[in-house]
């Protein structure tokens, strides 16, 4: 596997930034509402601006949500390991399926599901919380992981950890 995991990571944390900087500006729009004089409630009945307050607070969360993320991905980064022997945080994962279908996967502390590409090839964020990442979590090179996804079970042959 000739990927670089320091240029996954990365990419990882721009696309964290990104998602960080949205967050802080939809966060700003909801405080904007609902703090706004022309949302003053005008009858007992009037709920704009109590909505709005919701949508603020459940804005700021996800600010604060992003941010761990990025956090996360910076501590990870300046322990990143060097060589990995078996699946853990940090690592790089190569996987076969039963149809020969290969999937890299790169063992992240949060934010799974992103997708960066390096070098041309697609590589999906997994973490130790998810059914896929929990499945992956300390196994070595040949060994074969079960992974339970909705109702149909799929099975990954390891083929690499970097």
């Amino acid at each position: 596997m000739n990927i670089d995991k320091q240029q996954v990571v990365a990419q990882i944390l721009e696309q964290l930034h990104q998602a960080y900087q949205g967050a802080v500006a939809a966060a700003d729009r909801a405080h904007s509402t609902a703090t706004d004089d022309e949302n003053a409630p005008e009858t007992q009945y009037d709920t704009l601006a109590l909505e709005a307050a919701y949508l603020a607070h459940g804005q700021s969360q996800r600010v604060a949500e992003c941010m761990a993320d990025v956090t996360a991905y910076q501590k990870l980064q300046a322990s990143l390991p060097t060589t990995c022997t078996q699946v853990v945080l940090g690592c790089l994962v190569q996987l076969v399926d039963e149809h020969d279908q290969e999937k890299t996967v790169f063992f992240g502390p949060s934010a799974g599901g992103i997708r960066v590409a390096v070098n041309g090839q697609e590589i999906v964020v997994v973490t130790p919380t998810s059914p896929f990442g929990e499945a992956l979590l300390g196994l070595e090179v040949d060994d074969e992981a079960e992974v339970v996804l909705g109702h149909a079970t799929v099975m990954y042959d390891i083929v690499a950890i970097a």
